[in-house]
């Protein structure tokens, strides 16, 4: 035995290993182990042997096929050696515990063995499940695939053949289970074919099972002792050997049965029931025990199964009468058909062991048969003619019960007739209403008082007094019909209702003084009659489907009684005229569906009638309601009444102000169509309310900064599945009068420029540049001068459209020094227009002689006194007085100003893009607030440094 480690020396012990000889041989799946000691002796031999021809047949003696067997019990754990196919083939050093008998290769030949061995599978197949080998060392192990003996060999066994790297086989004829290999061991130079068989053996890990829960015998009840049954459905047992069933037994042999098993020549056992007492079905007709089979393991495993035997029944009784005599009497005035006796024996047999017929014994005359006749049958006897006045008065009546296979019981039945002296009254009917057979046939609903019959009732003998009534329950009324003394008319006393009752049964009753009383049995059997109408169980059907249903789907099935009977009472369904067409209504099983799918959005409630009508005629119909209520599924998705928004809003808003309302819907009801708004970019600057769909932004805006947004807002509705939808929000801030207009040039106050004397009037002298952050009305700049002063400051003018300073008259002697101009910059904002101040310094002079005097004089605070007028620039080119309440002014006047604002806008735009033609040393850069001043700085005034200006 084997083992690797402690962990796995337990489990070896369920394996074997029987490797073969030194020198391989095939021997049909057998190995070949050492013969004696004598072979011990020849190895040197052997050996030498070996080194004279090895070179030339080293490859084809280690080309021959070897086989190795191996065994191992089934359901092992993974992980338990079977063997180790590299010591078993001597290719290795045997570990400790395993050395044998077998020659071991020279220790040289070991060490010197390079390229190192390898095992493989000859192909893949299932050798996964089952084992694994290992390819360095060849060992081979069980896989985490458990091995079921059962499972192997008695479903999936056969064959036997070595097609693949591993294979199954089985035996019928034997208890064997193997699996086969084929390994390759290489290298090249070693290599070997090697077949291994591992054995399967059994463990006892199946228990018996019956096929059935229920197993059923049939013993006759006249079966001898120790009659051998054979109990149907035997145990089966998966395991085999030993494991397999053994022996069988009863839990209650009820002192009358035991058990015996048989073996046949397959090793089948087959259990016996064995009968050890006397059977009486009619003292006990079954037997009730549990059947148990134990197989034979250690410890054994049990199956059961209920075993019912039951008794069958023979003919071992025979008819019996409980009187051997019975005494009747009849009276001679006694109607044809009147029962007189009857007799009944008993056979406890059963089915036509029990079958009983009678008959009279040939002991009674003719004539007591002739008029008594007896039912074979029933063992009825009933008058068979009217009793003459030569009748015999006592009748014995030998009754014979016939049984099959038995001698007839015998009894006697005595009838004595006593003779009536006076003779009984007469009722003598004569019938109004429909009567056939002595069934009168009323209608239901005939009216009050509705005649049946008239009845004559007298006395054969003409001398006694005879009266009479009506005996019974029902609305019927018997009275004497004036002027007759002995006539009496049978009518009705109400309507009668054949739902209600269809049958009734009365006696007209006649008697006389003497105590003789004749009774004529009536029958009346009502007709039916059309008089109910189909009734729904409820007038009103209130039913919900879910929206998008499948075509055809079902909705309920209608249901309506009709008490009549017949044809009158088959009820039919119909849809009413309101119904839509695409419901249906099966007419005979009042199935109702729908055809085409609903849509809750395009109609959530529908309601209409429904008809059961019978088949009476006229037919009679009732009506239903049907309330049909759609229910809503989530199936529509929030729906923006707008694919884009867009909001202008002025800049300077309030934080958290509203900027508009975004409106979505969702065609769904309930929590479908209940609708959550989120901002999904921007969100850090804005939010919506989900309530009111209200568009807030979070702070203020300013148009200087991003004059607009783009925003995409999400709504997600709450049904499950969510659906959702986006939309596109644009925001445009307007712009507002918030800038003022920012002087570029010059930069400050205390710039000068020098002005030559001999400049000429109408020259440009400098200019000053303005911009507004603002746009439109809000960003249009005038020019105005609202303060001067020095020696003749008037002689300078501003342009108030492009800022312009230019010379209006020519300088005099008297003209020289400072000229100091104030220059208002304002914008045209609404409604406040905004502005700002500039201080332009020139200095007229042939040269600046002495710069630190004219700072001095620009340091001085200036006294100048502010003009009031506001630069004006002309924006519309006319204006036109409004003409009284005329239409046609009004709209002249306003398309002028629009055609004056278009003009002044456009010819603005041309004069600044001229301007950067001109000085091309500013770069193109923001419209608004980026116009690089530097170069324009740089001419006039570099470091206050005075420039002469002069056209000469």
């Amino acid at each position: 035995m084997r083992g690797r480690g402690n962990a796995r020396s337990s489990r070896a012990l369920a394996v074997s290993w029987r490797p073969a000889t030194w020198h391989p041989r095939l021997d049909m799946g057998r190995l070949s182990r050492p013969r004696s000691s004598t072979s011990h002796r020849s190895l040197p031999h052997l050996f030498l042997f070996f080194l004279f021809v090895g070179p030339f047949n080293c490859l084809a003696s280690y080309s021959r096929a070897t086989e190795l067997l191996y065994s191992l019990n089934e359901g092992l754990p993974a992980g338990v050696l079977i063997g180790s196919l590299a010591e078993d083939l001597r290719l290795v050093p045997r570990a400790a515990g395993r050395q044998n008998q077998l020659p071991q290769l020279p220790e040289r030949t070991l060490a010197e063995r390079s390229p190192p061995l390898s095992f493989s599978l000859a192909s893949r197949g299932l050798s996964g499940q089952y084992v694994t080998l290992d390819n360095r060392s060849g060992e081979l192990h069980t896989s985490d695939q458990e091995i079921d003996r059962e499972a192997l060999c008695l479903e999936g066994g056969g064959g036997g053949a070595w097609g693949g790297s591993i294979s199954i086989s089985s035996s019928p004829s034997s208890d064997s289970c193997l699996l086969l290999l084929d390994v390759l061991v290489l290298p090249q130079e070693y290599f070997r074919f090697v077949k291994v068989k591992i054995a399967i053996r059994d463990i006892n890990d199946n228990a018996p099972q019956f096929p059935v829960s229920q197993i059923s015998v049939w013993v006759p009840e006249n079966a001898p002792v120790n009659t051998r049954l054979a109990i149907e459905h035997p145990a089966m047992d998966p395991d085999i050997g030993t494991n397999g069933v053994q022996t069988y037994r009863l839990l209650d042999y009820h002192r009358m049965f035991t058990l015996d098993v048989e073996e046949n020549e397959n090793g089948e056992r087959t259990p016996y029931l064995i009968v050890m007492g006397l059977l009486d079905r009619e003292t006990q007709d079954q037997y009730v025990s549990i059947i148990i089979a134990e197989d034979g393991g250690s410890p054994p495993l049990l199956g059961s199964a209920t075993l019912t035997i039951g008794i069958t029944d023979i003919n071992d009784n025979c008819p019996l009468f409980a009187d051997s005599q019975i005494n009747v009497t009849v009276f001679g005035n006694a109607t044809v058909g009147t029962p007189v006796a009857a007799v009944q024996a008993v056979d406890r047999d059963l089915g036509t062991n029990a079958q009983i017929t009678y008959s009279y014994s040939q002991k009674v005359p003719q004539a007591s048969k002739d008029l008594f006749h007896l039912d074979e049958t029933t063992g009825v006897i009933k008058l068979f003619s009217k009793i003459g006045g030569s009748v015999l008065q006592t009748h014995r009546l030998t009754i014979l019960a016939n049984g099959p296979g038995c001698i007839p019981a015998v009894t006697t039945a005595l009838v004595t007739i006593i003779k009536v002296i006076f003779r009984p009254p007469e009722i003598v009917p004569r019938y109004i209403a429909n009567e056939v057979d002595g069934i009168v046939y009323l209608k239901e609903l005939e009216p009050i008082n509705t005649p049946i019959a008239f009845f004559t009732i007298r006395d054969p003998e003409g001398k006694y007094k005879v009266n009479c009534y009506l005996d019974g329950e029902g609305p019927f009324r018997l009275s004497p019909y004036k002027p007759y003394s002995n006539e009496y008319l049978l009518e009705t006393t109400k309507l009668m209702d054949y739902e209600l009752q269809q049958f009734y049964e009365i006696a007209v009753v006649a008697w006389n003084s003497e105590g003789f009383h004749v009774k004529k049995i009536i029958k009346v059997q009502l007709l039916d009659d059309n008089d109910n109408a189909p009734i729904f169980l409820q007038p009103l059907l209130e039913l919900t489907i879910e929206e998008n249903n499948a075509p055809n789907a079902f909705l309920t099935k209608l249901y309506a009684t009709d008490a009549d009977s017949g044809e009158r009472g088959q009820v039919s369904y119909f849809l009413g005229p309101d119904a839509p067409s695409y419901f249906s209504l099966d007419s005979v099983t009042g199935i109702l569906t729908v055809s085409t799918q609903l849509d809750r959005e395009e109609k959530e409630k529908y309601r209409y009638t429904v008809r059961a009508v019978d088949s009476g005629k006229p037919p009679r119909e009732s009506v239903a309601t049907v309330a049909l209520t759609v229910l809503d599924k989530n199936d529509n998705s929030p729906r923006f009444i707008n694919k884009d928004f867009s909001f202008f809003v002025p800049e300077n808003f309030p934080g958290y102000g509203e900027i508009g309302v975004i409106s979505v819907t969702d065609a769904d009801a309930g929590r479908n169509g209940w609708v959550a708004l989120s901002v999904v970019n921007q969100s850090d600057i804005f939010v919506i309310d989900t309530g009111k769909g209200m568009l807030r932004a979070k702070v203020s805006l300013d148009r200087e900064q991003q004059s607009s947004y783009t925003l995409w807002v999400e709504a997600v509705d709450g049904g499950e599945p969510a659906l959702s939808s986006t939309a596109k929000i644009t925001i445009l801030l307007l712009d507002i009068n918030d800038n003022p207009p920012l002087v570029l040039f010059p930069q400050s106050n205390m710039s000068y420029l020098l002005v030559l004397p001999s400049t000429l009037p109408g020259s440009p002298v400098t200019e000053v540049y303005a911009v507004d952050k603002d746009t439109g009305m809000n960003a249009v700049i005038a020019y105005s001068i609202i303060g001067r002063r020095g020696p003749r400051p008037e002689s300078f003018r501003i342009d108030p459209k492009t800022g312009n300073i230019t010379l209006e008259e020519a300088l005099l002697q008297t003209d020289y020094g400072l000229h100091r101009l104030l220059v208002k910059v304002s914008d045209h904002g609404y409604p406040e227009p905004l502005h700002s101040t500039v201080m332009v310094n020139l200095f007229v002079n042939d040269t600046v002689s002495n710069e630190s005097y004219i700072e001095s004089l620009l340091r001085k605070e200036p006294e100048i006194n502010i003009e009031e007028k506001e630069p004006q620039i002309s924006i519309e080119p006319t204006h036109r007085k409004v003409e009284s309440v005329s239409c046609v002014p009004t709209l002249v006047a306003l398309s002028v100003i629009s055609l004056g604002s278009i003009t002044l806008v456009t010819g603005m735009g041309i004069y600044i893009c001229l301007r950067r033609g001109k000085k091309h040393h500013r770069e193109d850069e923001n419209l608004e607030v980026q116009i690089p001043l530097k170069g324009k700085i740089d001419l006039h005034m570099r470091e206050r440094k005075p420039v002469a200006i002069s056209n000469i």
